[in-house]
């Protein structure tokens, strides 16, 4: 599904970046010119993306390990890059109008034209978003996110242009004016993208998921899950890979050990996602955990249980055994 919202993407690029061009051409307004930019930075990008899309939903090999789901994190800072770029020409353009200004003209059909776009826009953005945040996609929600961002951006144009058209063109200045506002909304928004993409390559948190997640695994806690450490979650495309330290009873089987495994398993395909890549480390419990540890009737029980430890964001990344301190 990523790869054919990819490709719907990607073709509609070119068709809505033509359509724009078209309307500059008549116009010969920096403010239309502004709106066409994005359209170049959205082709490229939407086809950056469908490669990237493609590639990431490959299996992993002896070479990628991990898979190839990193490529996203690159597609999306190259379209971050490209938005911050189409951003500083928009404003060279500006100011060149203001400083040379030129004769505008055919506002009216150019109107037409972008306002039809930017309602194209908007649907596509809204759509790519859903699916990118359905399928852990952040090549899709990249994309969805500047699509948006063009739509909004495009309302701005319009209401430019409508003031040009009202007082027949008395006030050039509004057009290099509008242009500037919504280069800098255009920058602000390819820093973001480029932000996120980044701190995917850096293997950064997404510390919202993960507080989810604790809230989930703790909501939702048997007793023999005595405790839980040294969590880790990355995500690689669509995939989220976790590392944890299980604490169960120590005199628990093999087998038993591996049931709660892919119980735990379960339990985040079920609430996150079902690219799910797990690897437990299962200690067994000590006896300074006895007071942590609500199993019933347990005989090899030393101390009672004084209360559970509430696992949360600042204490379950710990690499160490809860309890010894307490």
């Amino acid at each position: 599904m990523p790869i054919r919202t990819q490709k719907y993407i990607a073709f509609l690029s070119v068709v809505l970046f033509s359509a724009k061009m078209a309307a500059w051409g008549l116009t010969h307004s920096v403010t239309i010119l502004t709106d066409a930019l994005e359209g170049i930075v959205n082709m490229v990008a939407g086809f950056l993306g469908l490669f990237s899309v493609i590639l990431s939903a490959r299996p992993r090999d002896t070479n990628h390990p991990y898979g190839h789901g990193k490529v996203e994190f690159i597609s999306s800072a190259v379209e971050g890059t490209l938005i911050i770029i189409a951003g500083c020409v928009i404003v060279y353009e500006a100011i060149h109008q203001l400083l040379l200004p030129h004769s505008i003209s055919n506002l009216n059909i150019g109107l037409v034209i972008i306002a039809i776009a930017g309602m194209i826009n908007y649907l596509a953005g809204r759509y790519a978003v859903q699916q990118g945040k359905k399928h852990n996609s952040m090549v899709l929600e990249s994309a969805g996110s500047h699509l948006l961002t063009d739509a909004y951006s495009t309302i701005a144009v319009m209401i430019g242009i409508m003031l040009l058209l009202l007082t027949n063109n008395r006030f050039m200045w509004l057009d290099s004016a509008v242009a500037l506002f919504f280069a800098i909304i255009t920058i602000i928004t390819g820093y973001k993208v480029l932000r996120r993409s980044l701190s995917g390559m850096m293997d950064e948190m997404d510390m919202d998921m993960v507080a989810k997640m604790i809230d989930v695994l703790q909501e939702n806690r048997p007793p023999q899950w005595v405790d839980l450490h040294n969590l880790r979650v990355i995500q690689y495309g669509s995939l989220i890979h976790i590392d944890a330290h299980l604490t169960l009873p120590w005199y628990q089987q093999v087998a038993d050990a591996d049931k709660e495994i892919h119980a735990l398993e379960g339990l985040i395909q079920a609430n996150f996602s079902n690219k799910l890549e797990l690897f437990i480390h299962i200690d067994g419990c000590m006896p300074y955990q006895c007071k942590l540890c609500a199993m019933p009737n347990c005989a090899e029980r030393l101390q009672p249980l004084d209360a559970q430890l509430k696992w949360d964001i600042n204490n379950i990344w710990e690499d160490a055994k809860h309890g010894k301190n307490a």
